[in-house]
């Protein structure tokens, strides 16, 4: 049932309307000042208000004005017993559903506030609907790495400049674009992607650019292209890398003028589009051999945004997965799982050549797979990795009887061993790659392992 509040400081008024709106099934309350409306709206959440511009004290529009800076998502309908020009803009302006005269008519009055309230239902879904679709882009972890990402789209986000993502296949470039689209001025606006690397190459200019109805076989209509279609908002154009230079050369223009023209086309269109590029690949070696174009590499590479590998962020590898225990346990309607420790050794252990799309992966398998509530080593044990052994945390350490309970130095010293076995077996052994991965000096690797008693001939080469 919609809630209304109507706030006119003639009792007539208020009294005739709040029964004609009771009798169509809505809850109705009155006021007869702005002032007692601020109160009342702090009080309740209404759907609609009805409000009174002449009023004693704060008048109407004031009041509205107040109303807007607090935040207020009801749809305000105001009433004129004067209506003019000046008034309404300023109503409308504020935000204003609508604007009847006095005396009211009864009939209009209620469809009115009828479309009044269908237009707040449809704004509270599509704020349900923008939450949720929020949530599916988050960008998850507390690494340093990932501070810096944040700090980076936070800074590129607010402004117009061209943004080129580089990173691996699987590091959520696609993610960090939508964060930008939504923290800028153009959040409202459309946003386009296209997979330039998905799309053959005789219809890549057909889907950017557009064509006209006879432009080439198949062509049985006019059809906007994506550059068209994203006008206002953003255009997102992934694996840019792999498009070919003619198509560049017409990207470019498209940049350099605001304009583009339909495949078969006869008139420019002009657009108004912010542009953000991606890729995996390092365009200036592609520059080199001849396969990117230097001038449009200049002209995307505005700000530049290096999204990390998953093995450079450390224990967001965790965090991860039990965002995506949370997501897909939702999805599928299960319960949700614990990682053991040992399994959680194991997800950091591994270099993850999939970064974060493999890791979802895993975890989408093991939530189908496992039968029961947690999630071990064993259960990972297709990804190749040894799971430490010493691996405990307090809580699983008070559960020990005394007798079996190591010496804090002696249970570091093999957590490490067992840490650092797993993770040269998940660099095949490869001294020089596990360093890296650990994040030490291959010098100072050795000697750490020489420390521990592992040998470097036995790990699968160096």
């Amino acid at each position: 049932m919609a809630v209304i509040l109507i706030v006119d400081d003639e009792a007539g008024v208020r009294s005739s309307l709040a029964g004609v709106l009771r009798d169509e099934g809505y809850q109705v309350d009155t006021v007869d000042s702005g002032e007692a409306c601020l109160e009342q709206v702090r009080r309740k959440a209404y759907d609609v208000l009805l409000l009174d511009i002449w009023l004693p004290g704060l008048d109407g529009l004031d009041t509205l004005e107040q109303l807007r800076a607090r935040g207020l998502e009801a749809e305000v309908i105001m009433i004129s017993g004067h209506g003019n020009i000046e008034n309404a803009v300023r109503a409308t302006k504020l935000g204003a559903f609508d604007f009847i005269e006095k005396p009211l008519s009864l009939e209009k009055t209620v469809l009115v506030v009828r479309n009044a309230i269908r237009q707040h239902q449809l704004e509270v879904e599509n704020r349900a609907l923008r939450a949720r679709v929020d949530r599916r882009f988050v960008i998850v972890g507390e690494s340093s790495a990932i501070g810096r990402l944040r700090e980076q789209i936070a800074m590129a986000a607010p402004t117009n400049g061209r943004v080129l993502i580089s990173g691996e296949n699987g590091t959520g470039k696609e993610l960090v674009a939508r964060h930008i689209h939504l923290l800028s001025q153009r959040q409202e606006k459309p946003f386009i992607e296209v997979n330039c690397a998905a799309i053959p190459e005789e219809l890549i200019e057909s889907e950017l650019f557009g064509h006209t109805r006879g432009a080439f076989t198949g062509a049985v209509a006019d059809r906007r292209g994506k550059f068209e279609l994203a006008h206002s908002g953003t255009l997102f154009l992934d694996e840019i890398g792999d498009m070919s230079l003619k198509t560049q050369a017409k990207v470019l223009r498209a940049l350099q003028e605001q304009v583009i023209e339909p495949v078969g086309g006869q008139h420019s269109v002009r657009v108004d589009v912010r542009i953000i590029a991606a890729t995996n690949k390092d365009l200036l070696d592609e520059i080199r051999a001849g396969r990117f174009r230097e001038d449009l590499f200049f002209r995307l590479n505005v700000i530049p945004i290096h999204v990390p590998p998953l093995r450079e962020r450390g224990d967001d590898v965790v965090l991860l997965a039990r965002h995506f225990i949370t997501e897909i346990a939702r999805e599928y309607g299960r319960r949700l799982k614990q990682l053991t420790p040992e399994a959680e050794a194991v997800l950091r252990a591994f270099r993850w050549p999939g970064n974060v799309r493999e890791l979802r992966n895993v975890i989408e398998r093991v939530m189908i797979m496992v039968p029961g509530e947690q999630i071990s080593a064993a259960d990972l044990a297709f990804l190749g990795v040894s799971s430490p052994a010493h691996v405990r945390g307090v809580g699983a350490a008070s559960l020990l009887p005394a007798s079996e309970v190591l010496p804090l130095y002696s249970a570091r010293d093999d957590w490490e061993r067992e840490y650092i076995r797993a993770a040269l077996a998940a660099c095949d052994g490869n001294i020089s790659r596990t360093a890296d991965v650990l994040g030490v000096e291959r010098s100072n690797l050795y000697r750490k392992m020489k420390g521990l008693g592992l040998e470097p001939s036995r790990m699968g080469g160096t």
